[in-house]
């Protein structure tokens, strides 16, 4: 969206492309400029005008009844959230693209998403994430949809998360507290279970005091205690920081050792100069897909964000009967918790130690740069920008 675009005509765009997606109360006078507005028009970090029109909105963005399918074999309660995101830069598009990717996130977690609003902000509001003001229309949305669930597509202070959720009177989580439920949902393996309780309890670590009499809702253990509550399994409220870390240096032992076999493993096949070949890509791009087809491996394929969490090495060998190794990996995603790089660090030294990057890109998405730029940014954080890499076009 450019500055040269006028009030009318940017109007008249969102309610031609969103004629139900918007709320009444929510449409521009047509002398609103939605991008690039003068300082006059700031009321602090809040667009003078947006700030006095409701919560936007987005469309498409409910759970169909044919999804619910796919998650119900968890035997989970169903969680009914409404999502919530603070546009920040970029197009309204970017935004909702955003608030689309949270609600997959979401289903995948197994909650039913009923709703999902955005807000133009400069930045997020430093003690409820969204204005005061929004915030009390969101807990009108809550009120309307019948929510017992929001989810915020950031990473929130123990502040916020606890002023937000004292507004709209139900239970709030962040964007990195529901990708670390779901990591802990699809681990499977030892390895990846420690990792997933470490990453969840480096988390959780700063946010003790905020959430203090809260803490057993995010840390509780066990099943059916909904989102963000499948934990490392600390029960009592009382767990205090000396406790965590304890137990976080203990993960950390025996997350080194169980590398130690991957590494043998590892010098194994370079001694016999079996070449490596690690498939990394954006989370659901396909790699699995991409994996069985290569090798016959008959891993799990499944429509679902982060489906493949432990990593899978197979054999397989080239037209002229050239030995080599396909190592599938974790999937990536924009904004990955920095808690989820750092413990799932030996995982990845899959792709840092390979001879060889498939990098695959979902074709189908409205962007896929922005995924093909997000798995980079993990890939360098790794240290593995030094291998060759070749991008291959999914779907």
């Amino acid at each position: 969206m450019t500055s040269s675009s006028s009030p009318s005509q940017d109007t008249k765009r969102l309610a031609q492309t969103y004629p139900e997606g918007l709320r009444a109360d929510a449409l521009m006078e047509e002398d609103v400029a939605w991008s690039h507005e003068t300082d006059s028009q700031w009321d602090g970090e809040q667009f003078d005008r947006s700030d006095r029109a409701a919560l936007r909105r987005v469309a498409g963005l409910s759970t169909e009844l044919e999804d619910v399918t796919e998650v119900e074999y968890r035997q989970l309660r169903l969680e009914r959230v409404v999502l919530v995101g603070v546009w920040t830069s970029g197009t309204v598009q970017d935004a909702e693209n955003s608030l689309a990717e949270l609600a997959a996130l979401a289903e995948t977690a197994g909650a039913l998403v009923l709703d999902g609003v955005i807000q133009r902000r400069d930045k997020p509001d430093a003690a409820t994430y969204i204005g005061s003001g929004k915030a009390q229309e969101l807990r009108d949305v809550v009120l309307e949809t019948g929510a017992d669930t929001v989810i915020c597509d950031g990473e929130l202070s123990p502040g916020q998360l606890i002023h937000l959720e004292d507004v709209v009177k139900v239970k709030v989580i962040d964007r990195t507290a529901l990708i670390l439920d779901i990591f802990a949902q699809h681990a499977k393996s030892r390895e990846g279970k420690a990792q997933v309780a470490l990453a969840q309890m480096q988390y959780m670590l700063p946010r003790l005091r905020g959430w203090g009499q809260s803490l057993s809702r995010q840390m509780g253990g066990g099943k059916g205690g909904g989102l963000a509550t499948r934990g490392p399994g600390e029960t009592k409220i009382e767990t205090d920081r000396r406790r965590i870390r304890e137990k976080m240096a203990k993960m950390r032992r025996e997350i080194a050792e169980m590398k130690t076999g991957r590494e043998i493993k590892r010098q194994e096949r370079k001694r016999h100069k079996v070449p490596s070949v690690a498939i990394a890509g954006y989370t659901n791009a396909g790699k699995s897909s991409l994996l069985n087809r290569l090798t016959g491996a008959g891993v799990l394929v499944e429509n679902a964000l982060f489906a493949t969490l432990d990593p899978t090495v197979r054999r397989a060998e080239t037209p002229s009967g050239r030995l080599y190794t396909l190592a599938d990996t974790v999937g990536f995603v924009r904004h990955l918790p920095h808690h989820l790089v750092e413990a799932f660090r030996s995982t990845m030294e899959e792709v840092g130690d390979s001879d060889l990057i498939l990098h695959v890109v979902d074709g189908s998405h409205p962007v896929p740069e922005e995924q093909l730029a997000a798995v980079r940014e993990v890939i360098r954080d790794v240290g593995a920008t030094d291998v060759p890499e070749i991008v291959v076009i999914n779907k």
